[in-house]
């Protein structure tokens, strides 16, 4: 990729604006490393995007949420005709979707926790308390189409279900009530390493106080990260497996990220799957590719080698 003129694509305006900018810096300055062409386009909202687009001959999206992750940005550039890594608009936009992410696993046999939809028109009230005979507490609520964790609560009483489940609904528009699976967190990160797709040595995160939530990612100290995690043999080539095959079932291609509840009894749940993962010296990618050898700069030029 060095005769090609980079463009890193970061900022945005979703609540993930900051976390892209540092992950658009840190891309930024890895592709000088490499000794590529490269420049860090910082936009602000929708406006800026198509002449952003244009800066380069390739494009390295790290816009987070959003339109940066929901196909938007993966389509413009197709009908551009502007190159870029990673996964196509169509599978974007199903693992932007965790209402469509959840159908589809569950369609191909991939175990995701139980969980209903909220859409616009329904009464939030009645909503919460069918879902309460259906799956009981304590139950987690999250935004359809958030990433970060952003919107993301559980919740342990009938009373903070309904005031919760009105905020996000406030906030975001449509939400999923999932019953929380008491566990361990874990995320597979997947690289096509030249090898084909992979699942990389798996990373298992322990908050130190409440559960993984925004602060929990991105405020150093907050958790633990252990990589890889200690897990039986058998049970991690469980949880790589069901996580390359969901990564699969979204039709995603290149690299991702694929978030694991490991409940208590040893069985894995995939909780989402995100096509446009951080690339900030916290995030969980450039963590597993470490723990399997790979340096930042190589995990850079191994995903610039998936461009289509």
């Amino acid at each position: 990729m060095t005769d090609k003129r980079i463009a890193v694509l970061a900022g945005g305006d979703s609540p993930e604006r900051e976390v892209s900018l540092i992950s658009g810096k840190t891309v930024e300055s890895a592709l000088q490393q490499l000794g590529c062409d490269s420049v860090l386009v910082a936009i602000d909202n929708a406006n800026d995007i198509v002449p952003a687009l244009t800066e380069g001959d390739t494009v390295f999206n790290v816009l987070h949420g959003g339109a940066g992750e929901d196909g938007t940005i993966a389509l413009l550039l197709d009908v551009l005709g502007i190159s870029y890594p990673g996964s196509r608009p169509q599978a974007c936009a199903r693992a932007m979707d965790k209402e469509r992410t959840k159908d589809i696993l569950t369609r191909n046999n991939i175990p995701v926790p139980p969980g209903r939809v909220c859409s616009d028109h329904q009464e939030i009230p009645s909503f919460c308390a069918d879902t309460l005979e259906a799956l009981d507490l304590p139950l987690v609520i999250k935004p359809i189409s958030q990433g970060s964790s952003i919107g993301v609560h559980i919740v342990e009483s009938e009373t903070e279900l309904l005031a919760r489940a009105e905020d996000v609904a406030a906030q975001f528009g449509p939400f999923i009530i999932e019953r929380y699976i008491p566990g361990r967190e874990l995320t597979a990160a997947i690289l096509d390493t030249g090898k084909g797709e992979q699942a990389l040595p798996l990373v298992e995160i322990v908050p130190r106080e409440g559960f993984f939530n925004y602060s929990a990612k991105y405020d150093e100290g907050m958790t633990e990260f252990i990589v890889p995690a200690q897990l039986d043999g058998q049970v991690a080539a469980r949880v790589k497996e069901i996580s390359l095959a969901a990564h699969r079932a979204l039709g995603c291609s290149g690299y991702s990220r694929v978030d694991i509840r490991l409940a208590d009894d040893g069985a894995p749940y995939v909780l989402e799957v995100n096509t446009n993962p951080g690339m900030t010296p916290m995030s969980d990618l450039p963590r597993a590719a470490a723990a399997a050898g790979i340096d930042f700069p190589s995990l850079v030029q191994m995903m610039l080698e998936t461009v289509k």
